[in-house]
């Protein structure tokens, strides 16, 4: 029997740019609770993005980032006869989203030396222009699935 469909919360946006995808930056940024520093962290951020891009607007610099950044395909393992398959799919849009937050906010901290708001903006900036770690991981996960194209025909 199948499961029943479960509402998913819709997110309030944030009170300065009112964007529902900064205010899921803001939640991915948080770490135990504290919504309050992470809240001021991305502001900080953007306002880094706004002298880095010296553009009026960082919110247009952070959806073309997370455009640049989000994945279409990825593979996903399926069993067959005894052996595993690594399926390519294409990615459903909630997923996107989510996938091509957690890879800049990975790669901010994955750097050392600078404050997080400064690696967040470097890593945002980058990825606006196609550059930077999160999309070399997009990049990784196009070709994984590019490779194993001929298995396409198991997905279910």
């Amino acid at each position: 029997m199948r499961r029943k469909i479960k509402n998913k919360k819709r997110l309030f946006p944030d009170q300065v740019y009112n964007s529902e995808k900064v205010s899921k930056l803001i939640n991915y940024v948080m770490e135990e609770g504290k919504k309050n520093i992470a809240r001021t962290l991305v502001y900080d951020c953007f306002n880094v993005i706004k002298e880095k891009a010296k553009t009026e607007n960082p919110l247009e610099v952070f959806d073309t980032a997370l455009k640049n950044v989000s994945p279409m395909t990825e593979v996903r393992s399926r069993r067959v006869g005894g052996a595993n398959y690594q399926v390519p799919v294409e990615v459903r849009a909630e997923r996107r989203l989510s996938l091509a937050l957690r890879w800049i906010i990975g790669a901010a901290y994955s750097k050392k030396g600078t404050s997080m708001k400064n690696r967040l903006a470097d890593e945002i900036v980058a990825a606006s222009k196609n550059e930077g770690e999160a999309v070399k991981k997009r990049e990784n996960v196009h070709k994984m699935a590019e490779a194993n194209k001929a298995f396409a025909h198991f997905a279910w």
